[in-house]
């Protein structure tokens, strides 16, 4: 890392030309994974990364610059740099750095390298294993382990100077079913803020059965009519549609632009009454939580949406300059390449009262969405395309015949609109989202809820 006298320095630098705002990140990152394919272990890698990025901004205008050197005259060089080229005529403040305020968003009870390679290697071989012998039409298992040690200080011209570790660690393991030329994939890939800790508290045998379980249900399912239905969607991943049509358009860094649907409209009513949705990263070792954020904010646990009005944004340094409203600890970016931006950290729609099985009933005719794919969105339009890997004929009220080949079609704010009942089964599950910023940690999650008429996309669409 940097001594507080070349952090002190290299702030100076960057305000030396130009700007009324400059920022020091400095990050130093541990990594580790191994992934497997039918027990061979395929690729083993660890890696150390450091850099620094220097931020200077003016009014809404910024420049962004980085280098993985620790050398005192090329960062004042960058910095006096990025302060010259944005040729504004204010020149702002140095306030002194206070002393270091340390955070530590992850404590893990066991640290990641305190265990040889083997021992992980052998948990990816037993997860191929449980998987291959669910069924003999598993003809491919794959299983993946990572982890990830990062100690960041974030200091500006405006006297902030604090440091934060973070600890993450995931698995995940794949089975492929096949039947002829049909193929289908079953996954799980849960991960925490949490050190080796949290490898001892998962379940693998469920994880790699029920991944197996998914793979042969699927290869036996028929073909998804096409047509508007109600459509029963389930939790944890489920929620991968807020997210994406939804949550992205929340973010300042479209609606401090006005490039969302969202945008202009806090105190409106934007869902139905039964919809309240959060984006929180103080949860304690969730996936996408974090004790500051990329900017050093302390972030809150932030009501997006609550019972249908639209409460708030989420925020970052830039989109509260553009906006006029206060960060909300949401600046996040994949590493010092990138500068911050606005993010979604855990974010999810809060459970309801209602039992999955009562919506399920109260559903005559529809398709049960249980376990969500991936897709594609327009944040602008909301209009988005996402596919099912687990999909199920409701008929009288009753989980009938699986289906194959189901997508999920529309607009997230005629979604949210649509929303009518809402599960207590509230559940996250991790994944990594992208934007401008580059890839983060996120969790996604939802209770099991019910969209009143979809368009749903079949085999024969």
């Amino acid at each position: 890392m940097l001594s507080e006298l070349t952090i002190q320095r290299i702030l100076s630098a960057a305000l030396q030309f130009s700007g009324d705002f400059a920022e020091v990140y400095i990050e130093s990152t541990k990594s580790n994974s191994l992934s497997a394919i039918n027990r061979r272990i395929e690729n083993v890698s660890s890696g150390i990364d450091f850099g620094v990025g220097i931020r200077v901004m003016d009014g809404v205008r910024s420049v962004y610059v980085y280098a993985n050197s620790t050398d005192e005259t090329v960062l004042i060089q960058m910095a006096k740099d990025a302060s010259a080229s944005l040729q504004a005529s204010a020149r702002g403040t140095i306030l002194p750095l206070g002393s270091i305020k340390r955070y530590a968003t992850s404590a893990p009870i066991i640290l990641p390298e305190s265990r040889p390679d083997a021992l992980k290697a052998d948990l990816l071989r037993q997860a191929c294993d449980i998987a291959s012998q669910y069924d003999k039409r598993i003809t491919q298992t794959g299983a993946g382990y990572s982890d990830l040690m990062r100690d960041i200080i974030i200091a500006n011209s405006e006297g902030l100077y604090v440091s934060d570790h973070r600890v993450r660690t995931r698995f995940s393991v794949e089975a492929v079913a096949t039947n002829g030329n049909e193929k289908q994939t079953g996954r799980h890939s849960p991960g925490a803020g949490k050190g080796l800790e949290f490898i001892d508290e998962m379940d693998l045998n469920f994880l790699a059965t029920d991944a197996a379980r998914m793979a042969v249900t699927m290869i036996e399912a028929k073909p998804c009519p096409s047509g508007r239905y109600p459509v029963v969607i389930g939790n944890a991943f489920g929620g991968v549609i807020f997210h994406e049509a939804c949550g992205h358009a929340l973010e300042a860094t479209s609606v401090g632009i006005d490039a969302s649907v969202f945008a202009g409209k806090i105190g409106c009513k934007i869902a139905s009454d039964c919809v309240t949705a959060v984006d929180d990263p103080t949860i304690v070792h969730e996936w996408g939580s974090y004790a500051i954020d990329d900017e050093g904010v302390e972030p809150i646990s932030n009501t997006l949406i609550e019972n249908g009005l639209l409460k708030s944004y989420m925020i970052d340094r830039l989109g509260s300059r553009r906006m006029k409203m206060p960060s909300t600890g949401s600046g996040r970016r994949q590493n010092y390449r990138y500068c911050p931006t606005s993010r979604m950290s855990n974010t999810f729609i809060a459970a309801g009262k209602e039992t999955p099985e009562q919506i399920i009933s109260d559903t005559e005719h529809g398709i049960y969405a249980s376990s969500m794919g991936g897709g594609s969105v327009d944040p602008a339009t909301g209009e988005f395309n996402f596919s099912v890997n687990e999909a199920y004929l409701i008929q009288d009220g009753k989980v009938t015949v699986p289906l194959r080949g189901a997508t999920l079609i529309g607009k997230g704010n005629e979604v949210l609109m649509t929303i009518d009942r809402v599960g207590n089964d509230l559940k996250l599950a991790q994944g990594v989202c992208g934007s401008i910023s580059g890839h983060v940690p996120a969790s996604i999650g939802q209770p099991t809820i019910r969209v009143s008429q979809m368009t749903v996309g079949g085999v024969d669409a």
